[in-house]
């Protein structure tokens, strides 16, 4: 795949993302386009999903998180939330085995508190078994919110000062990223949307920093392996300069 023809220096042709996070927008509106219940939407949603993750996986990406289910989604109609909850233990059982078999690992994030019992230990179960996979990292943001991350990554880090474990003084951005949800991973080199809308609705808040933004309108049930094609030509017509001039990007 190559890139629109900007600076050679700039972005060598076929750069790929490391870590592409998406917000999944529009599987709602898709169906009620087509006269159809929502559930309809979320079940073609659900093709879109493996779609993404076959063609992230084949291009040779290392990370996919994809954000299923907001904190602020518990506020949906109360049959909706019952809905994708059921869904989410369906995919669970229907598709662990092939991405264990595609050497995917499979990571949750957010307030797994806050799910069923049933639901969390199929996620655990899930983790267990692809632990040790290293094809592709597919994280799964399922009761999250960017806020809630970073409270609790300060959390986390006041209770260690409490306990003499650490100063105050060492509490620094590494400090914060090593306690956020995606520890241990690159933040998202891009970010996309789907479904028309124009903002990060509180996902990723901290990782988000130098992150390329990507917004389309296609509804979710549609997007597809052309669609995702499409966004990784943007990303890799991207100078990213990271505070930086242009000239010193062509430079180094």
């Amino acid at each position: 795949m190559a890139p629109p023809a900007t600076s050679s220096k700039s972005k060598p042709s076929g750069v790929l993302p490391r870590h592409v996070a998406v917000i999944m927008d529009g599987n709602g509106r898709w169906a009620s386009k087509r006269a159809l219940p929502r559930p309809a939407g979320h079940r073609m949603g659900v093709k879109a999903v493996k779609q993404t993750v076959e063609g992230c996986a084949k291009r040779g990406i290392e990370v996919l998180t994809l954000f299923a289910f907001s904190s602020e989604n518990w506020q949906r109609p109360r049959e909706e939330v019952s809905m994708l909850m059921n869904r989410f233990l369906e995919a669970l059982d229907n598709e662990v085995d092939d991405l264990h078999k595609n050497s995917i690992r499979l990571r949750f994030i957010g307030r797994l508190d806050q799910l069923s019992t049933a639901l969390r230990d199929r996620m655990h179960a899930a983790e267990a078994l692809t632990a040790a996979n290293s094809r592709m990292t597919l994280v799964i943001a399922i009761a999250y919110g960017g806020r809630w991350d970073i409270a609790a990554a300060a959390q986390s880090l006041a209770r260690q000062c409490l306990a003499g474990e650490r100063s105050v003084d060492s509490i620094d951005e590494a400090a914060i990223s090593g306690g956020v949800a995606l520890a241990g991973l690159p933040d998202p080199d891009l970010f996309i949307r789907t479904g028309g809308e124009h903002r990060i609705s509180n996902f990723l808040l901290w990782n988000l920093a130098y992150t390329e933004l990507y917004f389309c309108d296609v509804l979710w049930p549609d997007f597809g392996d052309d669609e995702l094609s499409a966004a990784l030509e943007h990303f890799a017509s991207r100078q990213r300069r990271f505070g930086l001039t242009s000239s010193q990007v062509e430079l180094r």
